[in-house]
């Protein structure tokens, strides 16, 4: 079943997620820091691994280990931060524009 306007039934419905882009973005740069600096104050794992190659492999192993934990984080705050985006813009702020009657509203619940 398709999306149709409350006031004039049109099919023709414009869902315009506002909610969904900024809190995905604010979320994914949020768990990029977080990523960051768990993998700064921790990075004895990536120096660890890197002590066999010697002061390169150290400085590349804890680079590397801030880098994908930087990464890790990022993916999980924007996933986080879509979800949430989603539920607002479905249940809370009227993003659905009809374009015929360009009347907004909300999904029904």
């Amino acid at each position: 079943m398709s999306l149709q306007c409350p006031r004039c039934h049109s099919p023709q419905i414009a869902s315009l997620k506002t909610a969904l882009k900024i809190t995905a973005a604010v979320c994914a740069v949020g768990g990029v820091a977080r990523g960051v600096s768990a993998a700064l104050a921790g990075g004895q794992a990536g120096t660890s691994v890197g002590a066999i190659g010697g002061p390169i492999g150290i400085t590349f192993g804890s680079v590397s280990g801030a880098i994908l934990s930087g990464l890790a984080g990022g993916v999980g705050g924007c996933a986080l931060g879509a979800q949430l985006g989603e539920k607002l813009d479905r249940h809370v702020f009227a993003n659905n524009l009809c374009l015929v009657c360009n009347h907004r509203f909300n999904l029904p619940a």
